[in-house]
């Protein structure tokens, strides 16, 4: 044993000085930008927000109101540096929640948006948070998700171990017509998707999110020993399946009437 401990990816991938934790990169959240037609007037909720990154670009750019939610409070400490840092107190806000369990009210947005997490709970815990997203959401509000989609569930169990044994999280993605399913039962109609190749690791996805000096700091901390180990695994893993795996990037619609 060497002693050196295992993190979330995620997380690690955020101390190596990543700033974008989705498995589609800034295509796939550019993506669900194009497809939440933000205004002013847009009151959004971003569930697992980290380090503000995707509510900071939303009301840089739309001077929209987000208020970002996520569990982990060295996340949140960061997003609200970042937050200040930016200049946007006025239009960004984050605290403490539970997903499962949203401290709002019924109807209380415009916009839910929510990537790379529901891809962590099984199909039943996914059901349930998807019907909580659905109830905080106005009429006709829209939810955008950003997710892991497998292309072939025949070889789903091999491919879920490896990535659960790379990232150290319980990850559980599924096919694309699967995830669809899940929505609509959740009570969402209008559901529209995109997917495309996993950018999270590739040396083009880096240079993508990052830019070319952020990729090299990246890399350069990515291959200190107490990181190597780690970063290879994953990088391998994700390069391995590279053709089973995609990004799903899902914009869901709540019906006018309230309703399913």
């Amino acid at each position: 044993m060497d002693g050196i401990k295992k993190e979330a990816g995620h997380k690690f991938l955020a101390k190596l000085g990543k700033t974008r934790l989705r498995p589609g990169g800034k295509k796939a959240t550019e993506w669900l930008f194009k497809h939440a037609h933000l205004t002013p007037q847009s009151h959004v909720l971003e569930i697992a927000c980290n380090m503000g990154t995707t509510a900071i670009e939303m009301a840089s750019r739309y001077q929209c109101h987000v208020v970002g939610i996520d569990m982990d409070k060295s996340a949140l400490a960061k997003a609200r540096d970042n937050i200040t840092q930016h200049g946007l107190e006025t239009f960004v806000s984050v605290q403490e929640a539970d997903a499962s369990k949203l401290p709002f009210a019924d109807n209380s947005f415009d916009v839910v948006i929510n990537e790379a997490m529901l891809t962590m709970y099984a199909n039943k815990a996914k059901s349930h948070l998807l019907k909580e997203y659905l109830r905080v959401l106005k009429p006709g509000g829209k939810l955008l998700t950003h997710d892991i989609m497998l292309h072939d569930p025949q070889s789903a169990d091999e491919i879920i171990a490896r990535i659960k044994s790379a990232i150290n999280v319980n990850a559980q993605p599924i096919s694309k017509p699967a995830w669809i399913e899940l929505f609509q039962q959740a009570g969402f109609d209008q559901v529209i998707t995109d997917n495309g190749a996993m950018t999270l690791m590739s040396p083009r996805g880096l240079i993508a999110d990052e830019g070319f000096c952020g990729t090299l700091r990246i890399i350069r901390n990515a291959m200190r020993k107490q990181n190597r180990r780690q970063f290879i695994t994953m990088f391998k893993t994700f390069r391995r399946h590279r053709h089973q795996l995609n990004y799903l990037a899902v914009c869901s619609t709540k019906s006018l009437n309230g309703t399913a």
